[in-house]
């Protein structure tokens, strides 16, 4: 049985960005059954982790990732301005 507890993430975002999350959550969360803006980027995030299962692990899923095993921090400016957008 997969264990149920919870793991904190720290996303950062721009205030555009930001700005873009909270109006979505605001407009559409409750349809899509979102509880809070939690709710609503794990759910955006599983929904991701999905996506590049199936293109780069032959939609399994990984092994999961040890506490500690990330990189820390916000992006550098340079990282912001070479990271691959969605439409």
């Amino acid at each position: 049985m997969p264990s149920r507890k919870i793991a904190a993430f720290t996303p950062y975002f721009t205030e555009d960005e930001a700005g873009q999350v909270r109006a979505a959550f605001l407009a559409a969360g409750h349809l899509e059954g979102d509880a809070s803006v939690s709710d609503f980027i794990v759910r955006a995030t599983l929904h991701e982790v999905k996506r590049l299962q199936r293109k780069h692990n032959q939609g399994r899923k990984w092994d999961p990732a040890p506490p500690g095993s990330l990189r820390r921090g916000q992006r550098t400016m340079d990282e912001l301005q070479h990271r691959k957008e969605g439409d």
